[in-house]
């Protein structure tokens, strides 16, 4: 069995549970039950580097490969605690606006964030920004199933993590990123942690999609 250190990017197998329901996994048969059509898949991270909850991270670093453990987590140590500030008073017409009718009780993304409405009162809509999971104290058994040492999949990851996709890429001298002028910027921010994780720069090289239809009327023309 290796024994996982700082940095080191791992293959990890888990189930979480919040008040003794599940609400997270990486097991076929469990996921299923959370969300009939997400694909269950193991989850590659650099330990050390918060790609996960801060507890969970942090308890990755000095164990072992291939054994089970469980932890328990405190809310300041999984997804934060409960904030009163996390309340706000939103207009209805934003809601609207999405051609969404508010519902007390309803869970849905707005501005790219989980939110549940707590209330609803003629324009007024009281609505909850903190983390679903906020205040509540959490466990998570599992498994590092191996370390991971090749680039691609190490590449992956971090951009699962750092650019929230991953782009098309190929691995070189240096990690090239291909695809529109709007990626140059995440590559040239991200380039120093791909260095000192993967040891390899980022670099960009710009891809324009042409149009079909364009082309196809070009060769009429032609």
């Amino acid at each position: 069995m290796d024994t996982v250190k700082k940095n080191d990017f791992v293959q990890v197998e888990f189930s979480a549970y919040a008040n003794g329901e599940l609400f997270d996994s990486t097991k076929a048969e469990e996921i299923k039950k959370l969300s009939p059509n997400t694909e269950a898949k193991p989850v590659i991270v650099a330990v050390g580097q918060q790609m996960i909850v801060p507890g969970f991270d942090s308890a990755l670093e000095g164990k072992e490969t291939g054994k089970e453990y469980t932890i328990k987590l405190s809310p300041k140590d999984a997804f934060g605690e409960r904030k009163r500030e996390m309340v706000r008073i939103v207009p209805a017409n934003s809601f609207t606006e999405r051609r969404v009718t508010p519902r007390p009780g309803m869970q849905l993304a707005l501005d790219n964030t989980i939110v549940k409405i707590l209330s609803v009162s003629g324009g007024r809509v009281t609505v909850d920004f903190n983390n679903p999971l906020a205040g509540k104290e959490v466990e998570y058994k599992f498994v590092i199933t191996r370390k991971v040492s090749d680039e691609k999949e190490k590449a992956s990851a971090l951009f699962e993590a750092l650019f929230r996709f991953v782009p098309d890429f190929n691995i070189g001298e240096k990690i090239t990123v291909k695809g529109p002028k709007i990626i140059e910027a995440y590559a040239k921010a991200f380039s120093p942690k791909f260095k000192e994780l993967v040891g390899k720069e980022l670099d960009f090289k710009e891809e324009v999609k042409s149009d079909k239809k364009e082309e196809k009327s070009e060769d009429k023309k032609s």
